[in-house]
Parts: C-alpha cells; sequence; structure tokens
C-alpha cells in the first residue's frame, strides 16, 4: 500500500533546479521553492529564480521508492533523524507554497525563535498561522519547516491578524513569532 509523505532532500551545492528537474522527468513530484532575485556582474543586471532553501528540494515519495532518489546525480541524502528518513507534514509544505503564491514579497528568513503567535483573519492568506515580525512600518508573516530549520516570510497587513490564545491550536499548524526589529 503506497503512502507518499513529503521528504527534504538534500543537494549538493547548486544542484537544486537540475535536482528538481530530473526528480519531476522521473515521475517524483518535488517543490523547490523560488523566489526571483536581481543578480549583478560589472556588465550587466539580470533577474535569476534562486532557492528559498538553498542546498533543499523537497520530494513526496513512498519510503519503499527512496531508491529512485539515490540514481539521480546531484542528491546527497534524504534529511533523516537517528538514521531513517524524517517526514515533513503536509500543511508546512503548503504553507510555503501559500507564501509563494498569494504572499507580497516572499524572503527567505531566518528560523524564528519561540514567541507570540497569530493568525491571518482575512485576505488571501486567512488561515495561516505563525511568527509575526514587524520591521520598521511593515508586518511580515514567517512561515517555518522545522525539519530544516528554515522559514520563508511574506509582507502582510498587521490589522488582518489576531493573536492566538491556545497554544495547543499550533501543533498541527504554522508557527508565527513576533519580533520588533
Amino acid at each position: 500500500m503506497s503512502n507518499p509523505r513529503w521528504f527534504a532532500v538534500a543537494t549538493q551545492p547548486r544542484h537544486e533546479k537540475v535536482v528538481n528537474q530530473q526528480l519531476q522527468s522521473g515521475a517524483v513530484e518535488a517543490f523547490l521553492p523560488l523566489i526571483r532575485t536581481v543578480s549583478r556582474w560589472k556588465d550587466r543586471r539580470a533577474m535569476i529564480d534562486r532557492p528559498i532553501f538553498p542546498g533543499y528540494v523537497f520530494t513526496r515519495i513512498d519510503l519503499q521508492e527512496r531508491s529512485k532518489l539515490y540514481k539521480i546525480p546531484g542528491i546527497v541524502r534524504i534529511v533523516s533523524f537517528n538514521g531513517k528518513p524524517a517526514p515533513i507534514d503536509d500543511w508546512e509544505i503548503e504553507g510555503v507554497r501559500l507564501c509563494l503564491t498569494r504572499g507580497k514579497s516572499p524572503a527567505p528568513h531566518p528560523f524564528p525563535a519561540m514567541g507570540d503567535r497569530v493568525r491571518v483573519v482575512s485576505g488571501a492568506l486567512e488561515g495561516l498561522k505563525g511568527v509575526v515580525i514587524r520591521n520598521k512600518n511593515h508586518c511580515r508573516i514567517i512561515v517555518s519547516v522545522h525539519l530544516i530549520h528554515q522559514s520563508v516570510s511574506v509582507e502582510i497587513d498587521a490589522e488582518l491578524v489576531e493573536p492566538l490564545d491556545d497554544l495547543a491550536t499550533l501543533s498541527s499548524d504554522f508557527e508565527i513569532h513576533e519580533a520588533l526589529v
């Protein structure tokens, strides 16, 4: 019986796009979160899609089929704990996708410390729970992938969030942290 789960695959440096492409061409579901940035050289500038989480590609597979992964050049390992591949909850991957597709100005963000938590009450990110940071007059919501200790943040209007009273509601949801910068 097939039970595919999300896993983080560590790649060789700067091999994320190639690994993602090879996974997808091999009929393996893969997700590589990218952001568009300006890259400057001496003679020109160019818009480049860069991984939000350098060195990682996410793949949804049944562990019985993991031998497919090791045949792909550029894959170093599946992120594991105690020698066992560690699955990532679906809601963490969907949170990252939601930030990229509906969020304003997505950007990589350091993994947050524990703090105040909020829920988005309306708008494109409605229902998202997590940590909020404030930077000058801007408010950003942080969505984390706990397994790899990496996060992504997007801009959000401060009036669209409300504090969460019950910490238990986050056991299967996104984490959000409030910090004044």
